[in-house]
């Protein structure tokens, strides 16, 4: 029990540096040309105002727009995309090699009384 709980923390450990990989570069790497081919456009900036801000007359900020931030919601489904095409590659590998596992019968291994047994029964068949 104790060896399955060391592979669970060692999984979920890797799994979040996996993550913040990922995050990296969807953000850094693939969004950025993207964006140049839509037309410029940085999707951390897309956003959808539902309320302005609110100044008063000497121009101090009183309340912050209200967005719905859908840019940020995009990268994040690149993410989970990238994230989940992986993990689908690393479990059909796992699963490839646990089926060639089970194909291969282990030979049983053959006692020195079979062996024996087996030179006496070939001896007593080349006698008759």
């Amino acid at each position: 029990m104790r060896g399955n709980v060391v592979d669970m923390a060692v999984g979920i450990i890797i799994g979040a540096a996996f993550g913040k990989i990922v995050t990296s570069l969807v953000s850094d790497v693939i969004m950025p040309p993207i964006g140049v081919l839509i037309g410029g456009v940085d999707f951390k900036e897309l956003k959808l105002n539902i309320k302005a801000s609110m100044f008063d007359t000497s121009g101090k900020l009183i309340t912050e727009p209200v967005t719905i931030n859908y840019g940020n919601f995009i990268q994040a489904s690149v993410d989970f995309i990238i994230v989940a095409f992986a993990i689908f590659l690393i479990v059909q590998v796992i699963d490839k090699l646990q089926k060639k596992e089970a194909e291969t019968p282990a030979t049983p291994a053959v006692s020195n009384e079979e062996k024996l047994l087996t030179e006496i029964r070939d001896l007593l068949k080349n006698k008759s």
